[in-house]
């Protein structure tokens, strides 16, 4: 298998890098936000992703009919790892999640509605999966769906209830929400639907965590839905919502910060010292990098592995051809193993530097730019966003080896 980019990929590859650099802001791009750093939270990152827009490398996968390129998966995948390398936004969630799954089952009210606007960046989207009791087991939410026509004679959906770690809720325009539409169906009984965050009747409150960036609960109360909101076919959501996890899995966890921090690292053994030792001379601390080197260099190639998976799978697709999924089985490995792979990373850091590793992020004298502190609070939450490293293995389990689930 070659590893490398044909030329046409390099030649995308160095064009994104020279507009990065002819764009750099540090105000948008900001690498001790870590994972974080993907989001587009402020007027300053959402003028520069529709920069991205007029250029054209928002939807640069999309049909040419919705305006995209008709592009191959590669292209988003270099221009992700470019902007995620340099704690850039990124465009997994609209472009990708949302966009995509619009495209492949949306009505065309919400197409002609949407669309436009995600190429263009006019709209930011907050995603309403999780609830108190329906984390990682999506199947299990229970906000409430209740079928209603209303006061104007509009046929749709009242919906009761809660939902939790919704990062985007408190600047976002727009809910991508699941809602419990038939009670005594698990998994087909869930549908998506898009509603406005102003809306009266729903409540935004904050939660900070523990990397110092906020999420959200959201509360909905007597909220009405009209039927030309919702996405696909009434109940069929949890299918939508398990393809588009696939691809949140892989575009929201990449390889470059991974890489980048592996390299601080590195680069910090090979200059410091310990009781007047220099550190690249203890033989255990040697060790340990090559083994983070190894690891990251797996993490990569999975990645490259997912990516060239989904290719032929949209190409199977574009081409009318029948009986190919998505794959989710690649998706689970490359998200478990990197995200498992920065917890160790942020592990070492720790270890490597000592006291002085617990000192925060611009604080003078802190070994590693005081990033191996704030890398320790925030890769706990890549184990768990997207589904949790136990849900990967279950997926891994079943889908992949025929195995039995553990819970």
């Amino acid at each position: 298998m070659d590893f490398e980019f044909a030329p046409e990929h390099q030649a995308f590859a160095k064009e994104v890098e020279a507009f990065l650099d002819a764009n750099d802001d540090p105000d948008v791009f900001d690498v001790t936000r870590e994972n974080m750093a993907q989001i587009v939270d402020t007027p300053k990152r959402r003028a520069f992703m529709k920069q991205l827009g007029r250029k054209g490398w928002l939807g640069m996968t999309w049909p040419e009919e919705y305006g995209g390129s008709d592009g191959e998966g590669l292209y988003e995948y270099i221009l992700n790892e470019a902007l995620a390398g340099r704690g850039g936004p990124q465009i997994g969630k609209g472009v990708g999640i949302i966009g995509k799954t619009l495209i492949a089952h949306g009505s065309d009210h919400l197409k002609s509605e949407f669309l436009p606007m995600i190429l263009e960046n006019d709209v930011e989207f907050a995603v309403g999966y999780s609830e108190p009791n329906a984390g990682s087991d999506a199947a299990s939410m229970r906000l409430k769906a209740e079928r209603v026509t209303s006061d104007t004679g509009e046929d749709g959906w009242i919906l009761n209830g809660q939902k939790t770690w919704t990062t985007s809720a408190h600047f976002a325009e727009w809910y991508w929400v699941g809602a419990r539409t038939d009670p005594d169906n698990k998994h087909m009984g869930i549908t998506l639907m898009l509603v406005p965050l102003d809306q009266e009747g729903i409540t935004i409150n904050g939660i900070w965590t523990m990397g110092d960036e906020r999420t959200n609960e959201v509360w909905f109360d007597d909220v009405f839905v009209p039927d030309s909101y919702v996405v696909g076919e009434v109940n069929h959501g949890f299918r939508y919502i398990s393809q588009a996890l696939d691809l949140e899995r892989f575009t929201m966890f990449t390889y470059a910060p991974i890489k980048q921090r592996l390299d601080l690292l590195t680069d910090y053994v090979k200059t410091a010292e310990r009781d007047g030792e220099p550190l690249r001379d203890d033989p255990v601390i040697r060790k340990r990098i090559a083994e983070l080197h190894t690891d990251a260099e797996v993490a990569r190639v999975m990645g490259l592995k997912f990516v060239c998976e989904a290719v032929k799978v949209e190409a199977a697709v574009k081409a009318g051809k029948e009986g190919f999924q998505p794959p989710t089985v690649e998706a689970s490995e490359y998200k478990l193993f990197a995200t498992e792979l920065s917890r160790r990373l942020a592990d070492a850091a720790m270890d490597i530097a000592g006291p002085g590793s617990q000192l925060r992020v611009h604080t003078d004298d802190a070994p590693m730019k005081g990033r191996s502190e704030s890398t320790y609070r925030y890769t706990v939450i890549d184990t768990i966003g997207g589904g949790s490293s136990e849900i990967q293995k279950n997926i891994i389990a079943r889908r992949g080896l025929g195995l039995p689930k553990n819970f």
